[in-house]
């Protein structure tokens, strides 16, 4: 991936965390099961690119979630993107926004069409032709369409409209 993906991708990332945050009421959360604890690590481990250390968190802090599942599968969602587990990613993801509505799905809409369009342009690299890669693209298309269109405000530097024209344009 490419520098400026990655830079795309980081910016859509926080905004879209940022857009569904929740942390304080994480935080109100009772100590006494540690789970504040938790998050607190597998979070850090996120931002600071500790991958597989915020895998394994995300993973166990989905077992007891509770009330927060929401917000920790777009988190963990956000870590397999960033690890390139783009399948696993939009699987997340196609969960997430399956139950949610508003800026919630948007979210996982978000990172189900960026881990879909990755998704088909590995396929495409590697030679693949024929129904796989195009039904990516146009999944991939579907979901960061609604996103745009519907929450402007969680692409504030263009980057989902831009990976959105790419797409179009690969589909012709």
């Amino acid at each position: 991936m490419s520098l400026a993906k990655k830079l795309g991708l980081l910016g859509f990332v926080c905004v879209a965390v940022a857009s569904c945050d929740d942390s304080g009421q994480i935080a109100s959360r009772a100590n006494s099961d540690g789970f504040q604890a938790k998050y607190v690590a597998s979070r850090t481990a996120l931002e600071t690119g500790k991958y597989d250390k915020a895998l394994k968190g995300y993973a166990r802090l989905l077992e007891e979630s509770g009330p927060h599942e929401p917000r920790i599968r777009l988190e963990y969602a956000h870590v397999l993107l960033r690890s390139n587990a783009f399948a696993k990613a939009a699987n997340q993801a196609k969960v997430l926004a399956s139950q949610e509505d508003g800026a919630a799905r948007a979210a996982a809409l978000s990172v189900q069409g960026t881990a879909e369009h990755e998704m088909a342009l590995a396929a495409l690299r590697n030679g693949a032709s024929g129904p796989e890669p195009k039904a990516l693209l146009k999944s991939a298309l579907a979901a960061l369409s609604e996103v745009v269109k519907k929450h402007p405000s969680m692409d504030p530097v263009g980057s989902l409209a831009k990976r959105k024209a790419a797409i179009e344009a690969q589909l012709k």
